[in-house]
This record gives structure tokens, sequence and C-alpha cells, in this order.
């Protein structure tokens, strides 16, 4: 998730009575809800380098327990029930950044699988909204009472706390089901005259009931709306054909580029437009995009000598060529 939905999930823990059992609660709450994320360094290496370390070690359920000294050391406050309360802020954002479509390396060192639920988006508007209520209603609240019998009152900060973590936990219980739901509705029926060989399902950003089905079979990609408010028509999808395996792609796979984003790439579709002297080649992650509209990508042209050249990456933002 982004780190402003961390933050506030931090800042509601320590207001749901962790500020009551240790000193400076809410900062140490609040670091440790976002501290996972200091792998964010590694973009200082480039984009190959953030995608190799980001929801790497840091997020990994082995290193929570390390990853949970760091708020305390900068805080400077040491005892095992701050330890253990810092150690639940780590636990959260793993959690919270399992849920969605980037998913996680919780098994390293163990297993270097990427695990994800691909219920939320990265950043969801109605945890957002969630969250940012139990935030100012207390303050308004207080505010009110404070007009009324002129007097300044802190608010009911402990039950707006409680009420969002809980409701936020009711809505992501919502949302695993409804993309149980839309997964099994997409499984119902036949594409391109054969069954799935896998389904996945991303989540819309503005309504749960809405996600973007991709359905991958023997030598075809359709993507396809899934509303689960209205009939479900397969045919409403579009069917891509990936290129298949040929010199072109071979050559690009020995590049630094799209070896790094093929290590990170989980839906993986491969693209091939003849050019000009040679061929463009596309490793495209139907995760984040479409084929006609790529999000994340490695792309480079390859001459007809064999030669690669400006390999790059697009990481939501302009491409970063690599050797």
């Amino acid at each position: 998730m982004d780190n402003v939905t961390h933050t506030l999930v931090g800042l509601m823990m320590s207001r749901a009575g962790i500020d009551r059992k240790i000193p400076r609660a809410a900062l140490i709450m609040v670091i440790a809800a976002n501290v996972p994320d200091v792998d964010a360094v590694s973009l200082a290496g480039g984009t190959l380098s953030y995608l190799k370390w980001h929801r790497s070690y840091t997020h990994a359920l082995a290193f929570a327990p390390v990853m949970a000294l760091i708020p305390l050391a900068i805080v400077a406050v040491f005892s095992t029930r701050a330890y253990l309360f810092s150690l639940l802020g780590v636990l959260s954002h793993l959690a919270l950044d399992w849920t969605n479509a980037y998913g996680i390396r919780l098994l390293l060192p163990f297993s270097s699988r990427w695990l994800r639920l691909d219920q939320t988006d990265i950043v969801d508007p109605w945890i957002w909204l969630i969250l940012l209520l139990a935030l100012a209603a207390p303050a308004l609240a207080g505010l009110v009472t404070g007009e009324i019998s002129s007097r300044k009152t802190s608010g009911p900060k402990l039950g707006w706390a409680w009420f969002a973590l809980l409701t936020v936990s009711v809505y992501e219980g919502a949302r695993f089901t409804m993309h149980t739901r839309a997964i099994a509705v997409m499984n119902a029926r036949l594409y391109n005259g054969s069954v799935a060989r896998r389904l996945t399902a991303v989540p819309g950003r503005w309504t749960p009931l809405y996600w973007r089905g991709i359905v991958e079979g023997d030598n075809f990609v359709e993507i396809v709306p899934v509303s689960l408010n209205e009939p479900f028509d397969p045919s409403a999808g579009r069917l891509d054909d990936p290129a298949p395996p040929g010199p072109a792609i071979e050559a690009a796979k020995r590049t630094h580029a799209f070896e790094g984003f093929g290590e990170f790439c989980q839906l993986p579709f491969w693209k091939t437009t003849p050019v000009e002297g040679g061929t463009e080649v596309e490793l495209i992650d139907l995760r984040f995009g479409t084929p006609q509209n790529p999000g994340f990508e490695a792309k480079a042209t390859v001459e007809n000598s064999g030669e690669v050249r400006d390999a790059q990456v697009t990481f939501g933002a302009p491409p970063v060529r690599t050797r």
C-alpha cells in the first residue's frame, strides 16, 4: 500500500490504546508501520535496483523482528512492551502490502516467490476515506464540544481509532470475497474455445465491484472487464496473441534490462513489432497495463544482425535505458 495508508494505520493503532501503554507511542507506531519501505533507498541504484530490492528482505517475515528494532532506536524508547508494539506495526505493513497486486516476497530468504492477494489497489481511496474520517472526526467533535461547553476536549480518539481499524479489516474481508467471486465468474466460461490456463482479477481503484480480468490460455491472452453487479460478458474482452519465441526475443532476454525485469514480472506478455532494420521487443507485466497500454515493461530494439540497442525499463516514468 501507499505510505499515507501505512502512516494512518500506524497512528490509529497508537490511538487504539497503545498510547496508554508506552511513551511516544504515536511516533513509534507511525515509523514501524512505514519502516519496511526503507528499501526505497535502492532507487538510488536505478529502476532495476529498485525492482530487485523493493518488497524483498525488509518485507520478509523472518526479518520483521529486526525491522521492529529500528523505530525504537530512532525514538530512543527501549522496553519489551514497546518492542512488541513496534513489531505489530511492522506486521501491519506486511499485511497491507500482501493484499495488493504488486505483491510481497514474504518468505525470503527461504523462498523468493512473490505472494499477493490481488484484492486492493496500491492506493485504495476507500481505505483513505475510512482512515481520514477517523483522523478528522475526533477533532471536529472536540470543536463542537468546546463550542458548547466553552472548554477544550481531545475528542473520542480511542473509539474512532477502533472504528477505523475494524472497518478497514471488514473492508479487506469484503474485497477478498469479491475477488474470489470475480475469479469464480471468470472460471465458469471458456475462452477462445478452451479452458483458461490461469485467471487473474486485478482490482479497480474506485469501485470494489469492478475488476480487470486477465485470462491466460494456450498462446493467447484476453483482457476482459468483470463487473459483479452486471452479467459477465466474456466477448467484451480483447484477445491478444503473445509473440512466439524467436531470435529477437532470445537476444533481448540476454540484456541486463530484460533479465532484471523478468525476475520482477509476474504476468509476462511478450510483444514484437517489426521496425526499420529490425524488431522492437517488449516484455509487459499485465498486472499494471495491457499490450496496447503497458505500464511496467522492458523494451529494446533488436537489429537484423542480432545486436540489441536501447534496452530500457519503463516504471511509471520515462524509460530508463540500461546496457
